[in-house]
């Protein structure tokens, strides 16, 4: 089921997650470690999941349009056979791959490489998102990026949803979505229940 990987001489690798609220800078953290790494000389190699399209299809772009070229995917096991002679592995939108991916990224970081994955800890209803829970278990590094609540100037860990629409995927920017804190993402909540 799984390729063997080969990795630029590395014996021991690890996984690092980067999460948070949309607009808290996630996609900008990846590219700058990214960015960092290929400074010294390492091959690096990044994934995106084929469904994310906002922005480009190709490229990783974070919303203040820093860009990193990355290879799409439909599923996290494809990601084995996209996999050359490499020391550093990055995954942007996690939240979007299957329940695969921490597996896979496990796999990878085994095999000696620096795994580095971007994504929603929580969806707009404040759940769990898609594998990203997992991979917080199982990372060896942890980053929680926040945003700035509009509406109150806090710090923002929600990502919530101004449009009707109740599928837990739906891509967007700010016109569907706007980072708020705790409390005013309930208050927010509070009143679309009213309204509804």
């Amino acid at each position: 089921m799984f390729l063997e990987p080969s990795f630029r001489g590395q014996r021991s690798g690890w996984i690092e997650v980067i999460c948070g609220s949309m607009f808290s800078g996630k996609t900008e953290e990846l590219i700058r470690r990214l960015k960092r790494a290929k400074i010294a000389n390492q091959k690096v190699q990044i994934f995106k999941p084929t469904k994310d399209t906002r922005y480009n299809i190709i490229k990783v772009v974070s919303h203040d349009e820093n860009t990193i070229d990355s290879i799409p995917v439909s599923n996290s096991i494809d990601i084995f056979g996209h996999i050359q002679d490499v020391n550093v592995i990055g995954i942007d939108e996690a939240q979007f791959f299957d329940e695969h991916l921490p597996e896979v990224c496990q796999k990878l970081a085994i095999k000696g490489a620096r795994v580095i994955i971007a994504g929603l800890d929580m969806d707009f209803r404040g759940r769990p998102f898609g594998p990203v829970p997992h991979l917080l278990a199982v990372a060896e590094y942890i980053t929680k990026v926040h945003a700035i609540c509009p509406h109150c100037g806090n710090l923002a860990t929600h990502s919530y949803r101004l449009s009707a629409e109740q599928d837990t995927v739906l891509l967007g920017e700010k016109d569907k979505y706007e980072p708020r804190c705790r409390v005013c993402y309930e208050m927010g909540n509070i009143l679309d229940l009213r309204m509804g």
